[in-house]
């Protein structure tokens, strides 16, 4: 891979447009990210939506077919909707390629009978309603630490406080790895700041964000953030691949996120939806490629983490009271 230490990244059709005389100002260095994941690398990837062991199957070969590194593997429909066998089996095939599994934990408010996600506020979204709802989402997270699952998808704040608490107890364990989902994703500093203190591990923000937002963020957090270079269609289908190299640049220590727009919503998944889940699966290994091979063309695709880490490093957190 390049050195990016040494190597200034391409940006985007600079020479051509440069001979043309019409090249852009130079980045400014202040907008560079001053943060990296511990261990080195400011950058690791993450294949989201692999609904079960088959589909995991699916993304292994892939991956090894077209040489996509990969650090984590997510799932969205939930652990409920998984059996013990089945959460052991892709623990298992993940654990064997030294890739973090991260599972989604328990109910969420747009599948509930709540009605104020469905009216025109969308009241409420994701989160927990009531106390059954956050005892559901800390039964799944008990029942796959158990199982050897390492990192849990969260969409509630008061579910992340309540799991980082019950991390630092010895409830689940203690290098459980917290990651906030897309759907409450943050949009400005202080939001993100606040979830990294109430035990986030790596924050998805919206795919809307602009580079200045991000520049924004760094400022005032390091944790790791995630970030769909391509986004699901009802995370509003945006495909930034050719912001790759500068969304590194500013939004480091950066997990991309190779997600599939103009493809059909899979959650909560069943084998009803087999031959979709499959196909999605392996298109978004090839959506990983297509990155990665634009971020060596621009000579920008140095600084990757080591495959294997996992841990977000030293993280700044509320005080927990005894």
């Amino acid at each position: 891979m390049t050195d990016a230490s040494t190597t200034a990244a391409r940006r985007p059709g600079e020479p051509a447009l440069a001979a043309l005389g019409l090249s852009a100002p130079d980045p400014d260095p202040a907008d560079t990210s001053a943060h990296s994941f511990p261990g080195g690398g400011r950058w690791r990837t993450e294949i989201p939506s692999c609904e079960g062991p088959e589909a995991l199957a699916v993304v292994l070969k892939e991956a090894s077919r077209l040489d996509v590194p990969i650090h984590r593997i997510s799932q969205g429909s939930g652990v409920w909707m998984l059996s013990d066998a089945e959460i052991t089996e892709m623990v298992e095939s993940t654990g064997e390629r030294d890739i973090e599994l991260c599972l989604f934990t328990g109910p969420r408010g747009t599948w509930d009978i709540g009605g104020s996600t469905r009216t025109d506020s969308r009241g409420a979204g994701l989160r927990a309603r009531g106390h059954d709802a956050v005892a559901g989402c800390v039964e799944d997270a008990v029942r796959a630490t158990e199982l050897g699952v390492k990192c849990l998808l969260v969409a509630d704040e008061g579910v992340l406080w309540t799991l980082h608490r019950a991390r630092a107890a010895g409830i689940i364990p203690a290098d459980t790895t917290l990651k906030v989902s897309a759907l409450i994703g943050p949009v400005n500093p202080a939001a993100y700041a606040v979830y990294e203190r109430l035990g986030a591990d790596s924050v998805n923000v919206p795919s809307d964000l602009t580079l200045d937002h991000l520049t924004e963020i760094r400022r005032v957090s390091g944790a790791p953030m995630d970030m769909y270079i391509e986004a699901p269609d009802d995370l509003g289908g945006y495909v930034r691949m050719y912001e790759v190299a500068e969304l590194i640049r500013r939004g480091a220590p950066l997990y991309l996120k190779f997600g599939l727009s103009k493809a059909p919503g899979i959650y909560p998944y069943g084998h009803h939806m087999r031959e979709l889940t499959l196909a999605t699966a392996k298109e978004r290994v090839r959506r990983g490629r297509l990155a990665l091979d634009l971020l060596a063309r621009h000579g920008a695709d140095g600084d990757m983490a080591p495959l294997g880490s996992r841990l977000p490093g030293e993280l700044q957190r509320f005080e927990i009271s005894s």
